[in-house]
């Protein structure tokens, strides 16, 4: 089913490489001082766009609906939820004159209708065309451009950053209207600021406020180099410590959105910890930083290219690693099919080590199965564990069971009480092994269940009428 809404996706294509980053000067004289940001601010503000994203929500028609006193005596229905109509608010980029846009996950999540308003004031319903929620990004695409040609940004490449570069911040904080910000590049790699898989944010103290997300962070040239996502605050308002996502990675999921494609991301199939004050000293190092590996996933690309626990990689293609977050980035930036040049410190010596980029392998057609019919598990689709999927979840890479991807609103196994995520152990008494072993006994018609599964790290037992 194509994402366009019954319209043919374009075909596969690439956004323009990176501009060169231009030579860095500071202000020679007074003149040069009082120069203005003006002539990039009008450059590049047509590219950056308001984001409206709508959203039904459940909310309780009485304020005394979780009040077990009133609930006794009024009775359930007196405080059922009815649904209502919320909007937010957000900031995004055009990445491509056809009129597709690059936002914040977190701006779109959930919405039931999406608009973008240019700063000119027209407005164009948008699709949603890829939702990344393992980096916090979004792509959307104009739905009727009806012959517009979309005003697009420069992609730079944010590895070439320095802490200290000047930048802009555009976006529409608090509903205001387009509004301009600078500062400075304040720090580079920052890690904790979201819970996203992919955390390796650039920190400015460019003010950035609640409705600058999804906006544009921009250099001097007037080239995006990050997309603005977070930022500190004790009071909801900035206090100087902003972050953005860095373009090299808004650019991976932006190309999935220009070409129509999916995100597919390197694998390395293995798991790491940071180099801590004692590790390095016990490794002989001058200094902690590196991932180190502490698990070989069985069979993957880190084994096949000769990697083992203990071994600490310290860069990617040059570029330094300063811990596991650093690599993680660094890796999902590197295209599927190319080599990336990985250095090894194992036994004192350091070494590089030619790494195929490739995708984690794709599940047999039996590895998934979805359970309709007569039972209490119908509407639920489960997926046998794999290293892959095991490390994407936390878990041991020998995790037996199956991982419940997808339930049906309304359906049996949702009223049951099952959530996505959750690993189906045993089903009376007998261990689910793979994803046919779990169909062929969740098919069946039984007086009881009684399921053993893991949920969020914690082993359950539950028994539910067959």
């Amino acid at each position: 089913m194509s994402p366009f809404n019954g319209s043919p996706p374009p075909q596969a294509q690439s956004l323009p490489a990176p501009a060169p980053a231009p030579e860095r000067a500071v202000p020679q004289d007074q003149a040069q001082v009082q120069l203005s940001f003006a002539p990039i601010v009008q450059a590049v503000s047509p590219s950056v766009v308001n984001v409206y994203a709508t959203r039904i929500e459940q909310r309780a028609v009485s304020p005394f609906a979780n009040d077990p006193f009133f609930s006794r005596f009024f009775g359930e229905q007196y405080f059922q939820t009815r649904p209502r109509e919320s909007r937010s608010l957000g900031s995004g980029v055009v990445v491509d004159s056809s009129g597709v846009i690059l936002t914040n996950s977190h701006v779109i999540s959930g919405a039931t209708d999406i608009r973008i308003a240019l700063n000119d004031g027209r407005e164009f319903a948008v699709d949603l065309v890829v939702e990344d929620q393992q980096t916090d990004l979004a792509v959307l695409r104009v739905r009727d451009a009806n012959g517009v040609t979309f005003p697009a940004i420069t992609f730079a490449d944010s590895d070439a950053l320095l802490v200290g570069d000047l930048v802009l911040a555009i976006g529409n904080p608090f509903g205001v209207g387009q509004t301009v910000t600078s500062g400075i590049v304040s720090a580079l790699a920052r890690t904790g600021v979201e819970a996203s898989d992919y955390e390796f944010f650039i920190q400015t103290d460019a003010a950035i406020n609640p409705g600058n997300s999804g906006g544009a962070l921009v250099d001097m040239s007037g080239r995006l180099v990050g997309i603005n996502t977070a930022i500190y605050s004790q009071s909801g308002g900035s206090v100087g410590i902003g972050f953005a996502i860095p373009a090299n990675m808004a650019r991976l999921v932006a190309e999935a959105g220009v070409s129509g494609g999916e995100i597919v991301r390197p694998w390395f199939g293995a798991k790491l910890q940071a180099v801590t004050s004692d590790i390095a000293s016990s490794l002989g190092m001058a200094a902690p930083h590196g991932a180190m590996i502490t698990e070989i996933a069985p069979g993957g690309p880190a084994e096949r290219a000769g990697f083992r626990s203990g071994d600490v990689i310290l860069s990617v293609d040059g570029q330094r690693v300063d811990d596991p977050s650093a690599f993680n980035f660094r890796l999902a930036t590197r295209p599927i099919g190319q080599t990336a040049e990985l250095e090894r410190l194992r036994g004192g010596a350091t070494e590089a080590i030619a790494f195929p980029v490739e995708a984690a392998p794709q599940p047999a057609a039996d590895a998934i199965a979805a359970i309709s019919g007569n039972t209490r598990f119908a509407g639920v689709t489960v997926r046998q564990l794999d290293p892959a999927l095991s490390e994407a979840k936390g878990l041991p890479y020998d995790a037996r069971g199956v991982l419940v991807t997808a339930i049906e609103p309304g359906s049996p196994a949702e009223a049951m009480g099952l959530r996505i995520d959750d690993v189906i152990l045993a089903l009376n008494e007998i261990e689910i092994s793979d994803a046919q072993a779990f169909q062929q006994l969740a098919s069946q018609r039984v007086r009881t269940w009684q399921i053993i599964l893991q949920r969020n790290g914690r082993v359950s037992r539950s028994i539910v009428s067959g």
